[in-house]
């Protein structure tokens, strides 16, 4: 309890309530590596000095697994502003640890960043060559140039030498023999070895926190049916069991939970709290597999909260889906859905749906109208667009709009999430069918972009003037005419003054949509007439209000209009 409380504070407040503690070394060790670790970053680092000097060995280590590799390649850069941090937190300590914890490697970041050469009792120190120091007359060192893999920074190469070198003073006073025997081992590791053993062993103990190799994390995102579920093990947890483990579970993570949704609404209902450390738990598992699978670096409150939204997001979808799409939600039987499977089979089950989408969205285009005539997807104009695009990217997204977030996209975080994009899907997939039904013939359209809007309705005006068939701007003057038939004035007596498009001109569009695809009126309205009802409102939308001698091209999108 003191550690969420801990949690909850402002971060000034946090640290001063640790180090003002009685045993302030003693809270600090009771965090989870990952609760702390992301309190430091709230913190900030320079900030944090006194906590990481008071965290144990295990919590310093985690930190380093966390920040200084990426995928399976070690990041000098980060490596050296983090050894500076825990050598100024605690220089003794730091020695300390590292000889009996780090020595490979420390040893690996020296022959990195250092050249050693000895010198012969005979020899003059002249003869060694320029830019070395030497503390025993014996070692003499050089910093190199900053790792080729990695980019040069003048300012950082200062404070990396800077760090070297009080390192490298307090080893020897810590020792001389221990001094000498580190340079001397540091200048003969084969680094490529090295290397893959410390990411082997970085991956064995951050597995056992979710944080799995990359390969195998990205099975969270792997298809799994509602039907198949069962094939899986789960999990019974029993109200009062004991725990399996005596390690606290990551408070950090289920203290952001503050989403509303079926998997949030689900864990209310549950009062043991045995149970709910051990689903607590789990979901940090879950959510640190997501960040391993997705390869980013959370170090903060507010991207850690993005990557908890994903899972509750994607969990709530997995149990509408194994509740069954046609009922009502039973937060109670959810409940005991959470207690029975494991967290990541149920992301899986709420994932495969928009995988589905994806997969469906592939299929289509890889057949469609659109495609085969080489349109690019603007061709779908903005709204369409934007669910397309979200369908169509390695792991499908949600196309918000900056509706309900500061984003274009974000993740899907329910049913009606799937079923909303799943119908603009649906929408494209008909509008493309029926355009392969009639035959275009594609002239200059100049340098204006072609959607399915404007090239419907250029199409139908065209037909409806009598001009050729082929898909070419209209003159301004032709617009013109048209519009005359297109929007008719409202009545004196209507309060609404802004034109509206007739039922005879709707009528008149249908006619001509069913002679050119061979489709009666009927299908045509029901596979697509909510989407042709769109299209006339959004020329009253655009037009209505407008006088035909304002009509100006340049500002018209819904026709192909010549800009001349």
């Amino acid at each position: 309890m003191q550690r969420k409380e801990i949690l909850s504070l402002p971060t000034d407040k946090a640290l001063d309530y640790i180090l003002d503690a009685p045993h302030p070394s003693a809270i600090v060790h009771s965090f989870p590596e990952e609760d702390l670790y992301f309190l430091v970053h709230d913190i900030g680092l320079e900030d944090s000095l006194p906590l990481l000097s008071l965290a144990s060995d295990k919590q310093w280590e985690y930190m380093l697994d966390i920040e200084v590799w990426k995928k399976d390649r070690i990041k000098i850069r980060s490596v050296t502003k983090w050894l500076d941090l825990l050598f100024r937190a605690d220089p003794n300590r730091f020695i300390k640890w590292f000889l009996g914890k780090k020595l490979e490697f420390i040893e690996f970041y020296l022959f990195k960043n250092i050249e050693v050469i000895i010198r012969e009792h005979d020899q003059d120190p002249s003869d060694l060559g320029k830019d070395l120091f030497t503390l025993d007359d014996t070692f003499y060192i050089r910093f190199t140039d900053y790792p080729f893999e990695e980019k040069s920074d003048g300012d950082f190469q200062k404070i990396r030498n800077k760090f070297l070198k009080n390192f490298i003073h307090r080893l020897a006073a810590y020792d001389l023999i221990t001094y000498q025997n580190v340079l001397l081992e540091s200048s003969s590791v084969i680094p490529a070895e090295l290397e893959e053993e410390d990411y082997r062993l970085r991956n064995v103990r951050l597995a056992e926190k979710g944080f799995l190799p990359f390969d195998e994390a990205t099975g969270i995102y792997q298809s799994l049916r509602p039907q198949d579920i069962d094939r899986y093990e789960k999990k019974y947890i029993l109200p009062g069991s004991k725990p399996d483990s005596h390690v606290p579970a990551p408070a950090y993570t289920a203290g952001i939970i503050k989403e509303d949704n079926l998997f949030t609404e689900a864990l209310q209902t549950i009062k043991a709290e045995d149970v709910l450390l051990r689903i607590q738990s789990e979901f940090a598992g879950l959510a640190n597999q997501i960040i391993a699978a997705d390869q980013k670096n959370i170090r903060n409150r507010d991207e850690l909260r993005n990557v908890v939204k994903k899972a509750c997001g994607y969990i709530s979808i997995g149990l509408e889906h194994l509740t069954g799409a046609n009922k009502v939600l039973d937060v109670n039987q959810s409940a005991a859905l959470i207690q029975k499977y494991i967290l990541s089979n149920i992301f899986r089950v709420g994932y495969t749906l928009s995988l589905e989408l994806k997969w469906k969205a592939e299929k289509w285009r890889s057949k469609s109208w659109f495609a085969k005539k080489g349109l690019a997807l603007g061709f779908w104009d903005e709204e369409w667009l934007g669910v397309l695009g979200g369908l169509l990217i390695k792991k499908p997204l949600f196309y918000d709009n900056y509706k309900t977030t500061s984003s274009l996209y974000r993740e899907f975080s329910s049913i009606e999430d799937i079923r909303k994009a799943e119908k603009v899907l649906n929408e494209i997939i008909a509008f493309d069918d029926l355009l392969s039904l009639m035959t275009i013939k594609f002239e200059t359209t100049g340098d204006r972009t072609i959607t399915y809007k404007n090239l419907l309705l250029t199409l139908w005006a065209r037909n409806y003037l009598g001009l050729s068939e082929e898909l070419a701007p209209l003159s301004l003057d032709e617009l013109k005419t048209f519009f005359d038939d297109l929007l008719i004035t409202p009545q004196k007596s209507e309060k609404d003054k802004q034109r509206k498009t007739s039922i005879l001109i709707k009528e008149s569009f249908l006619n001509w949509l069913s002679e050119k695809t061979g489709l009666n009126t009927y299908e045509i309205t029901q596979r697509l007439g909510q989407t042709l009802e769109n299209l006339f409102n959004a020329i009253e939308s655009e037009y209505g209000a407008v006088a035909k001698k304002d009509l100006d091209p340049k500002y018209i999108y819904l026709f192909l209009v010549n800009q001349s």
